[in-house]
């Protein structure tokens, strides 16, 4: 690894640390020849994610974006970053590990609702709205009624 600062190719690792749930290591660098201090990323190169969507165009997969879009959906919630990091990224390595290179945004959306329904309820209904495009009122409270119903079936579980 040659250095940010005088471009020497000798540099050592003063400290190496896992981040992204393992999934990368962050290294401290310093130049053996001007003692410049500096940080680098590895990650394991991945076969890319392809997002098949509902008109039938191809994306790649994005931990950011469905980031931004649970980060939307929480707004105003009390939801910690972290936890919707931690969604996005518990869905990005359950759909890698179905070992297809497409999956459909349908099942992205419900994986992202069913983990979503157990940390904030408003959270969901907002992510829901918008991802199975609500037409009208009836099917909002449709939705509503779905929830409630699962939750009281949840709260008759814990009681047995």
């Amino acid at each position: 690894m040659h250095c940010t600062n005088c471009n020497y190719k000798n540099t050592k690792v003063t400290d190496s640390r896992p981040i992204e749930d393992g999934r990368a290591i962050r290294r401290r660098r310093e130049c053996e020849r001007c003692g410049q201090r500096f940080t680098t990323f590895e990650r394991m190169e991945e076969v890319p994610l392809i997002v098949v969507k509902k008109d039938g165009m191809r994306q790649e997969f994005s931990r950011d974006k469905l980031t931004r879009g649970l980060i939307r959906a929480c707004e105003k919630r009390p939801v910690p970053v972290e936890t919707m990091e931690e969604i996005a990224l518990e869905v990005e390595k359950e759909l890698r590990s179905l070992g297809s290179s497409e999956v459909d945004s349908e099942l992205i959306g419900e994986m992202v609702m069913e983990r979503l329904s157990k940390v904030d309820e408003v959270a969901y209904v907002r992510f829901a709205s918008v991802y199975r495009q609500f037409k009208d009122v009836t099917v909002f409270l449709d939705e509503l009624k779905e929830l409630i119903n699962t939750e009281e079936q949840d709260e008759a579980e814990k009681e047995e």
